[in-house]
């Protein structure tokens, strides 16, 4: 009745049994695969998340120095570096926020703002130590956590991805030398249209804060 059956589908006795073997071979191929890729799967998992811990904790930490105002701030960045006290305020927010995004789940597109956002964020306090005149210790940690930052995107698992998150297709030389000449004509007509002088809606220069 089985051969009838299958007769039926256009499947003849002869052939039944090869299907039959071919699917476990399959499923033991695929196991093997599976096995073979799980240490190194496993280690990438661990080293997202020791790297993605200690980027949370340094953003956290960094948010909670900054609402406070603590003395390490103020003589850092308000005093050595300029930078206005209000800043702080602005720097200790997104930083929060920044390092919510990136320890919840889901919101992967959140996440792909909150990593640039780190990255500007570690790439700017190197430049301000760098071009103060600072030594390699000012602006050695900030390097570190910006490392902290490029490894953490790039070993993110795919739960923390975007669906579309492959290479992008290879663009056509025209469509850069397109992108590069409106920059290029951008620049040009926003330096010929410098305003001159102070803003309209300041009657005097604001007093440094």
């Amino acid at each position: 009745m089985a051969v009838a059956f299958l007769s039926t589908f256009g499947v003849d006795d002869e052939e039944a049994p090869m299907h039959t073997h071919t699917t476990p071979m399959f499923q033991h191929r695929t196991d093997e695969r599976l096995a073979t890729s799980t240490p190194r799967s496993r280690w990438r998992t661990i080293t997202y998340w020791i790297v993605t811990f200690l980027l949370v904790f340094e953003l956290v930490a960094g948010s909670l120095w900054n609402l406070l105002q603590i003395e390490f701030v103020r003589v850092q960045n308000q005093v050595h570096l300029g930078y206005p006290r209000y800043f702080s305020y602005i720097l200790g927010v997104w930083q929060m926020g920044g390092a919510i995004a990136i320890i919840a789940p889901r919101f992967p597109r959140l996440k792909e703002w909150a990593y640039a956002g780190s990255f500007f964020l570690f790439s700017g306090a190197i430049a301000s130590h760098m071009l103060a005149g600072d030594g390699v210790l000012t602006w050695l940690m900030p390097l570190v956590f910006a490392t902290f930052v490029i490894a953490s995107w790039a070993l993110r698992p795919a739960d923390r991805r975007l669906p579309n998150a492959g290479l992008a297709p290879e663009t056509r030389p025209l469509a850069w030398a397109a992108a590069i000449g409106i920059l290029l004509l951008q620049l040009v007509v926003s330096y010929l249209t410098l305003p001159e002088g102070p803003p309209p809606y300041y009657s005097d220069p604001p007093a440094s804060r």
